[in-house]
Parts: structure tokens; sequence; C-alpha cells
């Protein structure tokens, strides 16, 4: 066994980071994914440092355990080819806006047609029954439209946009769960369906889960916004010695143990802190108080004291030192990878332990068009017929780009 989902067929027609995420968690689970790109290739084989041309650090990452083919789904070959695809996959992935995937004829009617036990799932910008249904979207785009860089900025000043691409990797893990449950109602059932995963509205179910707060209730009670979440000074804490601690200070016998060990026993009987209410009320206040008592003893201190208190407490790393952090060093989490055309590489190993059925890394990150022929001759073709399709562009391999290049 190579994961959970071995056996299962995708064709991803997805780039850039959301889809592309939903089709590594399924491939890190041993699906067998199809990476269907354009000549151009994924964009995000452009994103980052790189030592060859179309495979950057952000698309090695994305496209592990995954096969690339190229087709030209605007040629009439690779249109069929990708046709003749769909009759043997469990599952079609796009990011493509709706309207782009029904002028390519493959809309979920066109692929239900040839196959009615398709999954046919489509991740993109917003739902399709609202006035925003034909608009792009893109990370950015999403975090402002919920509100993420307002609520940023009642802890930082101006709004700003997280420092990751928090929505695209949301979305996509949510995409990756809504394929997987439905691959397990067709197991019951044996019927195929359509799932739409829209960004808008699934990003702002993750976010207003925390922050619509006040406003659940009507006529509001109060304003929206956790506070705890946005106060300026929830933050790592500097250390006497310069280093910084994450802590989390959080339930009633935590906040009894840190007043006594911190020297501050009288605070323990101070009616504000007493319970989970009291405190949320005057976070602001303990906050303060926090940042100001860790920069009364060296990190050393801190985590002996806090620990043997067992209080939630760890060191902040940077993403340089978090490679060389010990836990992750005896889990096996940062995985060295001699990638056979990018050269050693450190890759994530997958993060979950399975007892019947553990998944593995099995493909490194693909050239463009690395597989064409590979995954065209599993999918019925002759060699004829793919030589036919290497010789109109509808599709292509690393060796022909190269002959031509030399020619």
């Amino acid at each position: 066994m190579t994961g959970p989902l071995e056996g299962v067929r995708i064709l991803d027609l997805t780039s850039n980071f959301m889809g592309p995420y939903a089709s590594l968690l399924l491939a890190d689970m041993g699906a067998d994914v199809w990476k269907i790109e354009s000549r151009a290739g994924d964009t995000t084989r452009g994103v980052g440092p790189s030592r060859n041309p179309g495979m950057s650090a952000i698309f090695l990452h994305l496209n592990r355990n995954k096969r690339s083919l190229v087709l030209d789904l605007k040629s009439a070959g690779g249109s069929a080819a990708l046709e003749r695809m769909i009759g043997s996959a469990d599952v079609l992935l796009y990011s493509l806006r709706p309207q782009a995937m029904a002028r390519l004829g493959l809309s979920y009617e066109d692929a239900r047609a040839i196959n009615p036990r398709i999954i046919y799932c489509g991740c993109y910008g917003f739902g399709q029954n609202g006035p925003y249904a034909d608009r792009p979207a893109y990370d950015d785009l999403i975090q402002a439209a919920v509100g993420m860089p307002v609520l940023q900025s009642r802890k930082a000043g101006p709004p700003t946009y997280v420092a990751t691409a928090i929505a695209d990797r949301v979305v996509g893990m949510a995409a990756s769960t809504a394929v997987s449950m439905a691959l397990f109602r067709r197991e019951k059932t044996g019927v195929g369906q359509e799932v739409q995963v829209p960004m808008f509205e699934t990003f702002a179910h993750f976010v207003m889960g925390d922050h619509l707060y006040g406003h659940t209730f009507d006529p509001p009670i109060g304003d929206w916004g956790y506070g705890r979440m946005m106060n300026p000074d929830r933050r790592p804490y500097r250390t006497l010695d310069g280093g910084y601690l994450g802590v989390n200070v959080y339930v009633d016998k935590h906040w009894q143990r840190f007043f006594e060990i911190s020297g501050h026993p009288e605070m323990v009987e101070d009616p504000r802190f007493a319970d989970i209410n009291g405190r949320t009320h005057n976070i602001g206040i303990l906050y303060e108080f926090l940042g100001q008592v860790f920069e009364t003893k060296t990190t050393a201190e801190w985590m002996k004291l806090l620990t043997e208190a067992d209080i939630p407490v760890i060191e902040m790393n940077t993403p340089e030192s978090l490679l060389d952090d010990p836990h992750m060093r005896e889990v096996g989490f940062f995985v060295d990878q001699d990638h056979p055309s990018e050269g050693p590489l450190k890759t994530m190993a997958i993060p979950q332990q399975w007892s019947e059925s553990q998944p593995d890394l099995r493909y490194p990150a693909p050239r463009l068009g690395e597989h064409s022929v590979q995954l065209l001759t599993e999918a019925g073709f002759d060699r004829g017929e793919i030589d036919e399709m290497l010789n109109s562009g509808a599709t292509y391999t690393p060796e022909v780009r190269a002959a031509h290049s030399a020619g």
C-alpha cells in the first residue's frame, strides 16, 4: 500500500497554489495524480529560486507525488485525449472558472456524459449562484474580501495580508476533503457528482468562526472580532537574553501557576482574572503584563519554569532554525532528497502516521511534460497516436523541447 487513496486516478487541471495544494494532499495520500499542464506549464514553475528553468522551490513543494502530462486543450488532439482519459478517471479537479471549462467542452454535463461515476470538483473564486460568479480570484483578493487585512490592522497598523498564501492553502485543504468525501459517498452509492468549492465562501467560513463574534447575535451583542486574537500584544515574548518564546497561558490553572512563578501571587485573587470570561474582557492588561514579565528572565530560565509548571511554551523558530529543531529532526520531518534533475533538495515528509496504509514519497516534482508518453500509454493510446500528438503539438515531452532547442 502507498496510502489510503491508492488506486484513485485524478486528472488535475489546476495551477498556481490552491488547486495544486489540494491535489498535493490527495497525491500524498496515494492518489495517482495526472498533472495536466499547458505548453507554458503551471505558473508556479517560475516562482522562487531554482537551479533550472521551470523547477522553482514553490513548484517543487506543491507538486511532488504527481506526474506531468502536457495537453494543449485548445487543440483538437489535446481535447480529444482528455475526453478519453475522463472515461477511466475517478476525479477531475480544476481551478479554472466554470465558464472557461464550458468553453473547452469540459463542463460537468460534458464529463458526466463520458463517465457518470466521475467526481467533478471545481475550486475557484466565488459561488456560482451569486453576483461575483464570473470574477477571477487570488489569495490576496480573498483575504481582502473576508476582512483579514482589517483584522490584522487591529494588531499592527494599516491593513496588511497574512504572510503566507493562507486562503489558497485553506481552500485547497477544503477541496481535498471534499474530493475524499465525494469518493467515500460514491463507494457507498456508485454515483458520481459535481462538487463546488468556492474560495470566498470557504475562507469566510474559516475566518468568521472566530470573528463574527458579537454579530453572531441578532441584534448584535457587542462588536465583531475576537479581541484576544487581534490584540497587538498577542505575540511571541522577548526574554532577557534576546530570545523569544511562544507561550499560551490559557486555562485557570495555567494563570494561577504563572502568577505564582512570575512573582505576582496577588493576581490570583484579582476577580478580573479569575475565569476565562473575565480574562477575555481584560486580555489587553494580561498581554501587556506578560510582555513585561518575560523580559525579566532568560529563555532557558523561562523554559525550565514553564515546563515544570506544565504551562504550554515553545521557543520561537525562524524558517531556517526550524530545519534544526530537535523534534523535527527526531521525527524526520525534513527529508533530504536527490531529485533526478534538480539535485540535492530538502523536502517535507508526510506528517500523518497510518497504521495500515502509510503514504509515501513516490515521485519527485515532475519536469514539464515528463510523463506525457507514459500517461498517454497508460490511458490506452498507441505509439502512432502519441507520435501524432507530439508532431502536432497537442502534447510534448522535455526531450522534444530539448531537440527543438538544439535544432
